[in-house]
């Protein structure tokens, strides 16, 4: 730039000097020197989100694929409380986000406008870094920290505060990108260490998240397995993940905590790869928190901000590993099936016609577990579902997943009840004309919480209680919906008319959401 800049235009020159590539935004009147400013500074571009919990999402997916911060451009202290929901989930993917969130005027504050709140109060459990900016003059480099924050190992949420009057005033000049941190490789003592261990005889499993569940991670976990015998496990809602035929089978420990205690019984030694200690959801009555037996040791390879990946290769290396892995998945597509439409044969049609390297944005719910045993022998795939439990992440997720790999198909399994939380997405969908087949899976319920009613010892429901978790009155109908937001929809009720609804999806681009009557 040649010519004298505002605060808002050497925060958005400084994202893109940074490789910041995208801002998911919903602005307002705080934030208008910033939506100036992309007219003035090429290299970002702006997507429009109608909710806030939408952009947090999005930006959520396009950090776990791209690998690389997405900004968000978010509206005083309401607007970022809208989109906590799924912060808190991209805070458990460990996904790089840059929340810009704007502020009153700092002259202003102290009126106390109906506007104003705490909002670094509403940033910090979510954000990993936070700053409140106080000067046109150093935006810039407070922007530059804010990048480099979101990108340090294994990736967080920064959130930077931009008052009104930093954004407008004049500012000196844009930042560049600072070192990025990490991931620190993890000492050869601790290779050896664990080398040895896995060499003691004991039931071994090496439990894996991050980059270890991918690419070159995942080949040498394969190598470590096929020398030692170790299972390889996951947690049940890993923030990505490489699925299907080729790749290194992993097993995904169970969501339930009875589930996960059978699972886990024969554990010895669990050696955690970015992860931690495997716990239940929920505490219930009567079962355990901690879902590892007894006695079970756990020890470390790589802490999350580590290379797990590295950690790997270096250990399959110290035990003398086979160059390859002894297992991979065979392709195994499941028959089209025939008559009634439900989450097994849904999901055996997912499998069938969805193509390579394709992206689940998945919160498919109590529909996921066929879905995933199917998918587990499907072409490959990458897996990113919902890692915080918040419900309505899956149709944002998709929005940022497309955003980052617009060459990949992304498919999006969700449940009815989840989807209605941020079913404002679909109308970014349409807006930027993405490549997502949404598939609602419509059962009209909240049929996990049916299931958690009585596993928390409720005993018997009333009327009152279940009508809490039921969605018949009035039904949603997703066609329309869809159709109103600008999506081409339609409604499946057997699985025949399924087969044929999907089919068509994989073979055109751009937004489609399929409702299946389960």
């Amino acid at each position: 730039m040649g010519h004298a800049i505002n605060g808002a235009q050497s925060v958005v020159q400084t994202l893109v000097n940074c490789g910041v590539e995208v801002c998911f935004a919903n602005p307002g009147t705080s934030e208008m020197h910033f939506v100036a400013a992309l007219d003035s500074v090429s290299g970002l571009r702006p997507v429009l989100c109608l909710f806030e919990g939408v952009a947090t999402g999005a930006a959520d997916g396009f950090g776990r694929v791209a690998g690389k911060p997405a900004a968000t451009l978010l509206h005083l202290g309401p607007g970022l409380a809208n989109g906590l929901a799924n912060l808190h989930n991209a805070r458990r993917a460990a996904s790089p986000i840059v929340n810009l969130v704007g502020d009153h005027a700092t002259y202003h504050l102290q009126y106390d406008a109906p506007l104003a709140s705490d909002i670094a109060g509403f940033a910090r459990p979510v954000s990993s870094w936070l700053h409140e900016a106080r000067s046109p003059g150093t935006v810039a480099g407070d922007t530059a920290r804010a990048v480099q924050a979101a990108r340090s190992a294994p990736g967080g949420i920064a959130t930077l505060i931009i008052p009104a009057d930093v954004a407008w005033d004049p500012a000196s000049r844009p930042a560049n990108k600072l070192d990025d941190i990490g991931p620190a490789r993890v000492e050869a003592e601790t290779i050896r260490e664990v080398a040895a261990l896995l060499g003691n005889g004991k039931k071994s499993a090496l439990l894996l998240r991050g980059s270890a569940l991918r690419g070159a991670g995942l080949e040498a976990a394969g190598r470590v397995q096929a020398k030692t015998g170790a299972r390889l496990l996951c947690d049940t809602f890993a923030p990505h993940a490489e699925l299907g035929a080729g790749r290194v089978p992993v097993e995904r420990i169970p969501y339930f905590a009875e589930q996960i205690v059978l699972f886990l019984k024969d554990v010895e030694q669990l050696i955690l790869v970015g992860s931690k200690p495997p716990v239940s959801f929920f505490a219930y009555p009567g079962k355990p928190s901690r879902g590892a037996p007894e006695g079970c040791a756990f020890i470390y390879l790589a802490e999350p901000h580590e290379d797990g990946s590295q950690a790997l290769q270096d250990l399959a290396d110290e035990l003398g590993a086979p160059p390859q892995p002894a297992v991979t998945t065979q392709l195994v597509l499941p028959e089209l099936p025939k008559g009634r439409l439900n989450s097994v044969s849904a999901a055996q049609v997912i499998a069938h016609y969805t193509p390579d390297h394709a992206i689940y944005a998945e919160e498919a719910t109590t529909s996921g577990l066929p879905l995933m045993m199917h998918l587990a022998r499907a072409r490959p795939l990458t897996h990113l579902p919902l890692t915080g439990g918040s419900i309505g992440q899956g149709l944002p997720l998709a929005i940022g997943a497309a955003l980052a790999a617009p060459d990949r198909k992304v498919v999006c399994p969700h449940g009815d009840g989840g989807a209605a939380y941020t079913l404002q997405a679909l109308w970014t969908m349409a807006r930027e004309n993405l490549d997502i087949t949404v598939v609602i899976y419509a059962n009209r319920s909240y049929a996990i919480l049916n299931i958690e009613l009585q596993r928390v010892g409720v005993g018997s429901a009333g009327a009152k209680a279940l009508s809490m978790l039921d969605l018949h009155n009035p039904e949603i109908n997703w066609v329309q919906i869809a159709s109103g937001l600008g999506v081409e929809a339609s409604r499946a009720s057997t699985a025949e008319e399924f087969a044929d609804q999907y089919a068509a999806a994989m073979k055109q681009r751009g937004p489609r959401l399929i409702e299946a009557m389960i």
